[in-house]
Parts: C-alpha cells; structure tokens; sequence
C-alpha cells in the first residue's frame, strides 16, 4: 500500500493571522472613533501617507469598516475589512508599515493643535423677529376672519358643506376653499403659489407683505360676483 507524507496543517499560521488582525481591528477603531468625533460624522474615511505607502481607513457610525494598505509595490491589502480576512504574506507586508501608519495619523492630530486658538467666542448679538411676527401674526388673522366670513356667505348662499370661490386679481389666481362656514385655505398663485391662510403653518411674512394688499382685490372680487348674484336673481319675475 503506497504511504503519502503526512501534510502540515496551517491551523497555526490561520490563528496568528486572526490573532493579528483582531489586535489590529482593536487598536485601528480607536483611531476610527477619533476621526469620527473630529469629523462630526458617522460616516466617512481618510487616508494617511507612509513613506511606504498609503492607508486608508473607513468607518460606518464611528466603527471601524476597513483599513486598506496600498504599498508602492503590490496589491492593496485589506488588514481589516468585513469580507474575508488577509492573506498572512500579505498581511505581513503590510504590517511592518503600520507603526508609520500611526505616526502618520498622529502628526495629522498634532496638526490640528491650535487650529481654533483664533477664532473669536463672542459674537454679534442676535435679534429677535417677535415685531414682525407679531405683525405678520395680526395681518394673518384679519384676512382669516375676512375670509371666513366670506365662506360664510358662500355656505348660506350654496347650501353645501364644501365649496371653493376663486377669482383672478392682477393676472394673479386667487383660490378660497371653505368647509361649512370656515376658510380652509386661502391661495394666491395656483396649485405651487402661497397659501395665506391654511389649517398648517402661517405664510412667511415676506408673502404676507407681498399679497396683503392684493387680498382687497379679491374681497371686491367676491363682492362683484354677490352683486351680479342679486343682478340675476333681480331679474326673475313670479
């Protein structure tokens, strides 16, 4: 019976690779948490120069992703990643650069030292819009209360629950939906235009300045449309 040489097992070369890798993961996330806390992000990657090489390393929510060695000659070498781990000749190669790694990652901090020593603390003081939204607050509401009286009107008149009244004032399209007796919105400048009076948020008080005075416009609007109602209807004989 042919006998064949026992074959060596790379279990050990496996663990030591593993071992090393883990070790690196360890160490390397705490420089992927200190980028993430400097960058103010959760998300991103740098890559730091070696005499060597070049390594780039990533992070996902502050975690460390990958550490990427790419030396001046060979192939990139991805000590950490979360695919499979290195190869350990590869892994080898890489790590006798990574001291100069970590230097490199450290002289970009210390770069850093001072960098704010400059900038002023105290700023300008901040003031305050309370007049204009004030302003804008009681503009907004006479031309709610105008227009629910409106849509009043246009419920007593139609009978139905809900309506819309629009008309057109200085080449501008002016739209009021009511529900029952109350306004629920008025818009000026069609389906993208500014809605002055809504069930969400107030116009901005630029709008406001813009389409107030155009708002009486469209009041005579509706006014000239209740006076040839009573035209029509004066016309009608029992």
């Amino acid at each position: 019976m042919t006998e064949f040489p026992d074959a060596d097992t790379t279990d050990d070369i496996a663990a030591e690779r593993d071992e090393t890798v883990e070790a690196v993961r360890s160490h390397a996330g705490q420089i992927a948490r200190q980028l993430a806390l400097l960058q103010g992000g959760d998300y991103g990657q740098r890559t730091f120069n070696t005499d060597e090489g070049e390594w780039t390393l990533k992070y996902e929510a502050g975690d460390l992703q990958y550490l990427r060695f790419s030396g001046r000659s060979g192939d990139d070498v991805y000590v950490v990643s979360t695919k499979q781990p290195p190869d350990p000749t590869d892994l080898h190669r890489a790590m006798a650069d990574y001291d100069a790694f970590v230097e490199s990652y450290n002289r970009y901090v210390r770069s850093l030292d001072g960098v704010l020593d400059d900038v002023r603390g105290d700023f300008p003081k901040v003031e305050t819009t309370d007049a204009v939204v004030s302003e804008r607050d009681r503009l907004v509401e006479r031309i709610r209360d105008v227009a629910d009286a409106i849509a009043g009107e246009l419920h007593r008149y139609d009978g139905t629950d809900y309506g819309t009244f629009s008309a057109r004032v200085d080449g501008a399209r002016w739209e009021l939906k009511r529900e029952h007796a109350r306004v629920s919105y008025l818009r000026v400048g069609g389906q993208s235009g500014t809605y002055l009076v809504s069930q969400y948020e107030p116009p901005s008080a630029p709008d406001v300045r813009e389409h107030a005075d155009a708002f009486a416009g469209f009041v005579e609007a509706y006014n000239d449309h209740v006076a040839e109602l009573e035209a029509d209807l004066s016309e009608i004989s029992l």
